[in-house]
Formats: structure tokens, sequence, C-alpha cells
């Protein structure tokens, strides 16, 4: 049995926490704050509630194979789960909408064809094609298995160029695809809304992200009874059940070495901990102050965020019931300087204080530099959420604005991190879950496989691998 130090309490560190103590080893976390979930917050108040992070969950079967390997209840018996249909309605900039339903090609094309017109639902059906043989080139070693020692393979673009031979065109980022393939603003804004949701720049983001919405079409959106934040609770009971030992309001000063390898870790005021191997979820950008064993070899800390986005979310609490066929996520695209924003609407009265009552989470992509008015970002967003909900200025009470300073506090960076995605040079591949220090392993969205709820979950996955089989492990099976 070895003693494992987790250092955070974000869903990729608990889950590895909760994998590892299931193979037998004695587990602590220590958690910075006074919660657990990293990102994946709550912000309550006078009977409302709302999701400060992911307010979706994409990829269930992550976490569905977590509680089969860690106990004996199921997900399902743990949370409720909801598809979500439709999957979304869009507002684009000339005022058409189309609603998109869940994880159906052929409604998706329909749908398309009957609000943009006859060919358009083909055309992106087409590019999902091309998007799905990404898809297959790249899953396993960018989803599934450690990240290998040399990965300039994932480097190069999956994505298909549109001819072959002499008329081969190469694709290089998201934009080009939309505008070479798509040919239609509104579906090159519905492309750019999934890079955008991802916290990717479409313009920089290399053409692999149409793994994006291939994802979503074809796996399906869910929602959490409660909130994405019942997730989190339950992960957390399912590490206590396993006894995993949780401390939190402990702050990692940083990872001990001793001949070579990590040791344990030292906390604020000097107590040390002794482990085998040492766990971090901890932002890789501001490990430990930049400490250059803790990034991976080659890789200048600052470049593995390289959109360095955040979000602004504003929660609003509004009088009134919702309106007979209220779509759960809209996504309103922007136009001149009104942002693109997606507007959750859940239909769950765990998050209002009654039926006369509703409360919405309207959420934007933002760059995280310094000098932004946060103020203005949130009054625009608001502006563009009217498309998607009726009478919202006459039924505002209160609202409430997270930004990025607000996820620099909870998780000690701004920037949130988006999925690994291949091409581009390997710019878009988070750190290798373990570290360039023997005994030390990353694991969460800072780590392979990147961010978002279900790529957390996968390296916690990977990280519990590598330590209970060792150098013969090669990823799920």
């Amino acid at each position: 049995m070895a003693r494992i130090v987790v250092i955070g309490a974000g869903l990729g560190a608990m889950a590895a926490a909760a994998r590892l103590a299931v193979a037998g080893h004695r587990v602590t976390v220590y958690e910075r704050g006074g919660t657990y979930g990293g990102a994946v917050r709550r912000f309550e108040r006078d009977g409302f509630g709302f999701d400060t992070g992911p307010g979706l969950l994409h990829l269930p079967a992550v976490y569905r194979d977590l509680f089969v390997k860690t106990g004996k209840e199921p997900l399902e018996e743990c949370v409720e789960l909801a598809q979500v249909d439709p999957a979304s309605r869009h507002v684009f900039a000339d005022g058409t909408r189309v609603d998109l339903p869940n994880a159906s090609r052929a409604g998706t094309v329909s749908a398309l064809d009957a609000a943009l017109g006859t060919g358009a639902g083909e055309r992106w059906g087409d590019f999902l094609v091309r998007a799905r043989e990404a898809w297959d080139r790249t899953r396993r070693p960018l989803l599934e298995e450690p990240q290998p020692a040399d990965a300039s393979v994932l480097g190069r673009e999956p994505y298909p160029a549109l001819k072959a031979g002499f008329l081969r065109r190469p694709t290089t980022t998201l934009a080009q695809i939309g505008a070479r393939e798509l040919r239609d603003p509104r579906l090159a804004a519905l492309l750019d809304s999934y890079a955008w949701s991802h916290g990717f720049d479409p313009a920089t983001a290399p053409a692999s992200a149409a793994v994006l919405p291939y994802m979503e079409q074809t796996f399906g959106t869910w929602y959490v009874s409660g909130g994405i934040r019942a997730l989190a609770d339950a992960v957390y009971e399912r590490c206590r059940k396993r006894r995993v030992e949780f401390v939190f309001d402990a702050h990692v000063e940083k990872v001990l070495e001793k001949d070579g390898r990590a040791c344990g870790i030292e906390l604020a005021g000097g107590e040390t901990v002794e482990a085998d191997h040492v766990v971090s979820g901890a932002p890789v950008p501001s490990h430990h102050d930049g400490d250059r064993r803790l990034a991976p070899s080659g890789v200048e800390v600052d470049a593995l965020r390289p959109d360095g986005t955040g979000r602004v979310t504003v929660c609003l609490a509004l009088r009134g019931a919702q309106e007979s066929g209220t779509v759960h996520r809209t996504v309103v695209h922007g136009s001149g300087d009104r942002p693109t924003v997606t507007v959750l609407r859940p239909d769950d009265p765990a998050l209002r204080p009654d039926g006369d009552h509703e409360s919405v989470t309207v959420t934007g992509t933002v760059g995280t530099q310094g000098g932004q008015d946060w103020s203005a970002v949130a009054a625009r967003m608001v502006t563009a959420a009217e498309s998607a909900v009726p009478g919202l200025r006459e039924r505002l009470l209160w609202q409430e604005v997270r930004t990025p300073d607000d996820t620099r506090h909870e998780t000690g960076v701004a920037e949130v991190p988006g999925p690994a995605l291949a091409g581009a040079a390997g710019r878009y591949l988070p750190a290798a879950n373990p570290s360039p220090l023997p005994g030390l392993y990353f694991a969460g969205g800072w780590s392979h496989p990147g961010g978002g709820l279900a790529h957390a979950g996968m390296s916690g996955a990977l990280v519990a691998g590598l330590i209970v089989e060792g150098a013969d492990f090669r990823g799920s099976r």
C-alpha cells in the first residue's frame, strides 16, 4: 500500500483519488480552498442557485466508468441524468433561429435545411464526416492513452484536406473550414460557437477542433439534476466512501524531492507530508511559482494555454415562471461588439425558490488580460441574452457577475483550460500526466487530455493507471 498525496480537489484529482483508493493505496487530498470541485462551483442567494462552472455534461460514459470501477452504486443511482433535447437553439446575427436535436445527425441536417435553406444541412453533414475522420485518427492517443514521449505525431493536423493529389488544400484552422466548406456565415458561426464554448478562438484554433461539434452531436448533451455541482458532490462522496481523506484550507507550498524523486509536500507554515507518489490537480501554468521541474519538458509555462481565455458568467435571478417551450440552452451569436453567449435555462426546482421564479446563467469567453471593464462586458452579455429570454429586463430581480478574477481566486489562474487538440505543431497539447520529476503526476484540466468535465475525468483515470500499472500501462481498453 503506497502513501499518495493529491494536491487539489478538482474533478480530475478526485477521479484519480477514488481509483487509487480502490486499488488499495492510502490517499489524502490537500485542497487550498474550503471546498471541493475546482471550477465546478455553485453560487446561491435568496433561494436561487447557479452553476458558475460547466452547466452541461458531455460524454457521461467517463463518469459511468468511474463509478463502476470504484463502487457498487452506478452513476445513475448517485445523480439523475437527463438528455437535453433540443440540444441547443442558435440565434444568428441576422435573426435566424434553429433548434438542433440531441445526438441526431439526420435531425440536425433536416433542421438546418429548414432554417437556413436547402443544402445547408448537407454541407454540415459532409463536414461531420470529415470531422469523424479526425476523431478516428486522434481518439485513442488524445483521450484514452497516456501522451506519448514523442508527441510530435499529435502535432500533425488530422483533419482531412478537401481534395487529394495536386489539388490538395490543407486546412490549418477552424475558421478556414467555415469559409471553405460551409460557405454560409451562419453555418460558420455555428461551427465557431463550439470553439468559443471551449475557450478557443476559431481564427487560431487548429482544424482538428472540428472534433468538438462531432463529439457533442454524436454522443449527446446531458443535464445533471440539481446542476453540475451535484456531480462534484457525488464524486466527493464516492471518494469518502473509498476512505480518501480530505484536508481543506491547506495550501501546498512545494513538492519535496529526495534522490531525484518526489517524496512528499510542504504545506504553508512548514509542515511536511511524506508520500510515495504525488498527484497534482493544480493548474500547471502557476504550479508552485513556475517551478521548472513541474512543467512539461521544453515547454514554457506561459505557452500552456495558447489563447489565454477565461469566462465571464452572469447569474440572473428572474421573477416569473418559464414560458411554455423554453429551451434549456440557447447560443446567441455575436454581432459587432455584441459577444457570442450561451444562455442556460434549466427547468430545475432545486435552482429556484419556487415555480414563480427562474435561474438563468449567461456565459461568454473573454480574454484575461488586465484592464477590462467587466461591468461593461456583463452588460453587453445581458443585452445579447434578451434574444433568448423574453422580457428579461422586466423580470430581472438581481444579477451576480463572475469574472476571470473570481476564477483566479478559486483555482489559482484566470484562464480556463480547453481540451487537448491535435495539430498546430503541438501547441494545443497540455502537460503530460507524468511530470519530469519522477513520482509526480498531473491530473485534471491542465494536463493530458485537457479541460472539460469529461476530459478531466479521463485524466484522473490515466494517472491512476500509470501509478497502479506503471510503465506497462497503455491506457483504457
